[in-house]
């Protein structure tokens, strides 16, 4: 007895691969739900490497973090130092003031942007290559813009410590967040909380009662000329490219992501440096200096500026890198106040009790901000864990 001719079989796609919605479904579509769930898992993947990196942070030793806020305080209280040092006092059988403000940037930009470009180099993990500073043509812009900032910024400051005591000049260099703030309101019509906009007010009044009683005690003669009002103003054009800087880099580090800190660090003293660098080559001035005619110990006094400024450098960016902003405002604000006490006692400075409430107010004021600021960061932490505790979960 012949067999019938039984209908073939319909193998149908698993449903272990594809939905009923998939069946059917041309390469096109294959290709464009491939390429969503790579999507999707790429998104994942990007949320566990943000994960690890706070992970990271929380697990950095306590060793780590006093090697980090030892080499600020010894890096930058000796550049401090240094600095007063050769703006402020003579040099010299001729008893000569150090005036070269552009060379001296121009010497400590370079330093840095040599220990920016090694430390770019020792952070970069093995087997993979070494990021440009400049990475692209887009960034290029805005790096300059900060570097102009940063190059005008410097000589400003070192014009007003012929006219103010040098510390007038680090607590006013304390206020770095009202120039910031006003860039901020101003251009980019952003809006802060009440308790910002108090401890401005603070440190604006506590600078205000500093310099109005800075005549009260004399300091050591041939300090300053005593044009105190128009050293305020050098210092103040001096603090409002400082906002600019500071600004702009938030920007970049905001819109050309992934740019870390060393590669910043390196891009801009090498463009600061050549700025000044070929504005002392360009300048007539440059030929009436007499360069060689500076003694040993100021050179030394400008070398040791400059190592100490590059490696003070160097810490704050791995502080940054390691652990959070808020630590490194701390470790700053510390250091300030360290700086003002170390000139006090190292160049007979004395200070009125008036004087003594200035310093109270600017430093109260950043203190409380900074701890505010704290608390702050830890809630949108606390809150992002607890997001992404959520979404395992799920």
């Amino acid at each position: 007895m012949a067999r019938a001719k039984g209908t073939p079989i319909r193998r149908e796609p698993s449903s272990e691969f594809t939905g009923e919605h998939d069946r059917g479904m041309g390469l096109e579509g294959v290709v464009e739900k491939v390429e969503k769930v790579g999507r999707e898992i790429g998104k994942v993947v990007g949320e566990q490497k943000q994960q690890l990196v706070v992970v990271k942070k929380e697990e950095a030793g306590v060793v780590t973090l006093i090697v980090d806020v030892a080499g600020i305080y010894a890096s930058f209280l000796t550049w401090a130092y240094l600095q007063e040092k050769l703006t402020t006092t003579t040099h010299g059988p001729n008893a000569e003031r150090f005036t070269f403000s552009v060379f001296l940037l121009t010497i400590q930009s370079l330093f840095a942007g040599l220990g920016g470009l090694v430390f770019t180099w020792v952070t970069t993990p093995k087997g993979k290559k070494v990021p440009s500073p400049i990475p692209n043509r887009a960034i290029l812009p805005p790096l300059l813009l900060v570097a102009f900032t940063n190059a005008l910024a410097a000589p400003f400051g070192y014009a007003a410590l012929a006219h103010i005591d040098y510390i007038t000049f680090i607590l006013a260099k304390s206020c770095k967040l009202l120039p910031v703030m006003a860039l901020h309101v101003t251009i980019f019509r952003k809006r802060y909380p009440l308790y910002k906009y108090l401890v401005v007010a603070a440190v604006t009044c506590g600078v205000a009662v500093f310099t109005l009683h800075s005549g009260s005690k004399k300091h050591k003669a041939g300090s300053h000329s005593g044009q105190t009002a128009w050293g305020m103003l050098l210092l103040g054009i001096n603090l409002l490219f400082d906002g600019l800087t500071n600004s702009t880099q938030d920007y970049i580090f905001g819109t050309y992501q992934p740019y870390t800190g060393p590669q910043m660090m390196a891009a801009n003293n090498l463009l600061s440096g050549a700025l000044t660098g070929g504005y002392l080559v360009l300048s007539p001035w440059l030929v009436s200096t007499g360069l060689g005619r500076w003694y040993p110990g100021v050179w030394r006094d400008v070398l040791g500026f400059a190592v100490c400024g590059c490696v003070g450098q160097v810490f704050i960016f791995h502080t940054l890198s390691t652990f959070s902003s808020v630590l490194l405002v701390t470790v700053t604000v510390t250091r300030k106040m360290f700086t003002m006490i170390l000139s006090v006692i190292a160049f007979g400075h004395t200070l009125s009790q008036m004087q003594w409430l200035g310093v109270g107010l600017v430093f109260g004021g950043i203190g409380v901000e900074a701890q505010i600021a704290r608390k702050e960061k830890l809630a949108k932490e606390a809150a992002k864990k607890a997001a992404l505790a959520a979404a395992k979960k799920e």
